[in-house]
């Protein structure tokens, strides 16, 4: 697991109703219980999927999703949360990602003040296998 929590990025699949995989890169922290986590908006079509199918995969790869040449990719188990779980998540990826989390953080809240979003209020917390 260290491995992945070392990388920037991560390519997360999750898996649509009709069973279609659908890979997106995602930033990863390592929540020190064993966990890896990320933060996002409740209103995000990953978190959606994830609520209906808790089947995820993790690979390295790159800002773009391109996955990192030589790496495998991980099976896990996702879920997703809010309140005191949420904003402990996401002090530990604010932490790794410093000014960037910060900037990403204020889109959000931009998006949700004209109505397109929830802003970053959900973390995704995972489990691999």
């Amino acid at each position: 697991m260290t491995a992945l929590a070392d990388e920037k990025y991560v390519s997360l699949t999750t898996y649509k109703r009709d069973g279609s995989a659908k890979a997106l890169p995602v930033w990863i922290a390592d929540l020190g219980d064993g966990t890896l986590g990320f933060t996002t908006s409740s209103s995000s079509y990953k978190v959606k999927r994830i609520n209906n199918d808790p089947r995820v995969t993790l690979q390295p790869c790159d800002s773009k999703g391109n996955v990192t040449a030589g790496t495998e990719e991980v099976s896990g188990t996702a879920v997703t949360v809010t309140g005191a779980e949420f904003e402990k998540a996401a002090a530990i990826v604010k932490k790794k990602y410093t000014w960037q989390y910060s900037a990403m953080a204020l889109v959000g809240k931009g998006a949700k003040l004209i109505g397109k979003g929830s802003g970053t209020d959900t973390a995704v917390i995972v489990t691999l296998d």
